[in-house]
């Protein structure tokens, strides 16, 4: 009888544990996945994000995890393009046994991947892209850390016509990325009573831009909005200098702030960017500080804006997850994260609820100085 009894409650202490078992976490981890350019021409935005994550879980991981729990990142490349991302996160979450994803990259990447996350009801925090096409309609399953297009692209424009800049061109990706960036533009441009003078693409993963060029130097624009990615971006604006275009260039975030410069070089000096995390390279906040010192004590010298929206990405995740409590499930994570109300990271605040998954409307602006060296 005894015994009867005894392996009763052991059966009922293995039912209770396994009632909020969930793929991606055992006892001593938690398996977080991530699907970014690892390769290709936007690979260094992935690999930035993927450094900022990293650096963050180790630093978490150090002091014992989450509740017991250790962090662990598997990242699979996607190429920035959308079939091989659709493919990544299926892998992610059927095949690695994920337990949520995190910071992703890229707007016609994330548009590939949003059916399957809903689907497969995995939470999914940070996304490396402001599209609205990804913010609307409202998707319980997203959690954005970053500001929109929309706000990039009006902070950009406010600043320019405040300038009395008012002849203003677009040269955009032609994808979702590119076009949610040019809405943002003709968005912000109809608000004062204005149009883009011209608008000109180039396909994702080309540096192929002549005909752009020709096409919107004909218009002869005071400023030209680029939205795209960096080797397209550089490729642009290096063809134009040579052919004495003295206009201002500005770019939203998604560019890849320091691999734009590194691939400018001298030819960088003056480029404007749009940032939606705050400067990393100056020590004025306490989350920049704090981002900067595990950074070092990672044997990491090099900041960056990208590396810093990854640290704040998985800063996010973790604070969800000690939120969501040892009992980890997506639902208490989803829960845990939609209990952050205006939570202050030490300079960037987080702001959700279980309607509003926005996060944060921060946008700022960043010039190339000298040597490639940002400015404010």
């Amino acid at each position: 009888m005894n015994i009867i009894k005894k392996l009763a409650s052991l059966a009922l202490v293995l039912v209770s544990s396994l009632s909020w078992a969930e793929n991606g976490v055992t006892d001593k981890e938690i398996v977080i996945g991530q699907f970014a350019a690892i390769s290709g021409p936007a690979a260094q935005l992935g690999l930035r994000m993927q450094l900022g994550m990293q650096t963050y879980f180790n630093a978490v991981n150090a002091q014992g995890g989450v509740h017991g729990r250790t962090i662990k990142l598997l990242t699979r490349d996607d190429g920035y393009e959308p079939e091989k991302a659709a493919a990544a996160v299926r892998a992610l979450i059927r095949e690695d046994k994920v337990f949520a994803l995190a910071g992703s990259v890229g707007t016609p990447t994330g548009l590939a991947a949003l059916p399957i996350l809903t689907e497969e009801q995995v939470p999914l925090v940070g996304m490396f892209t402001g599209a609205q096409a990804l913010r609307e309609p409202f998707n319980r399953q997203v959690f954005h850390v970053r500001a929109s297009y929309f706000d990039e692209t009006e902070r950009i424009v406010q600043h320019l016509t405040t300038l009395g800049v008012k002849k203003i061109a677009v040269f955009y990706q032609n994808d979702a990325y590119g076009k949610a960036g040019l809405e943002g533009v003709v968005r912000a441009l109809a608000k004062r009573q204005l149009k883009p003078v011209a608008t000109a693409t180039v396909e994702r993963n080309s540096v192929d831009v002549a005909k752009s060029l020709e096409a919107i130097l004909k218009s002869e624009p005071e400023a030209v909005v680029q939205i795209g990615a960096y080797t397209s971006c550089a490729a642009f604006i290096k063809q134009a200098r040579g052919k004495g275009y003295g206009g201002q260039f500005f770019n939203v975030s998604f560019v890849g702030s320091k691999a734009l410069a590194d691939e400018l070089g001298d030819v960088g000096q003056g480029i404007v960017i749009s940032q939606v995390v705050p400067f990393p390279y100056a020590p004025n906040s306490a989350i920049v500080r704090e981002y900067q010192q595990r950074m070092v004590d990672a044997g990491q010298k090099d900041f960056d804006f990208s590396s810093l929206e990854g640290y704040l990405t998985a800063r996010v995740l973790v604070e969800g997850l000690r939120r969501a409590g040892r009992n980890l499930s997506r639902e208490a994570l989803i829960s845990g994260l939609e209990s952050m109300r205006d939570v202050n990271l030490g300079g960037f605040t987080i702001n959700y609820s279980s309607k509003d998954h926005l996060g944060s409307s921060y946008t700022d602006l960043t010039i190339i100085g000298r040597n490639g060296k940002f400015m404010h």
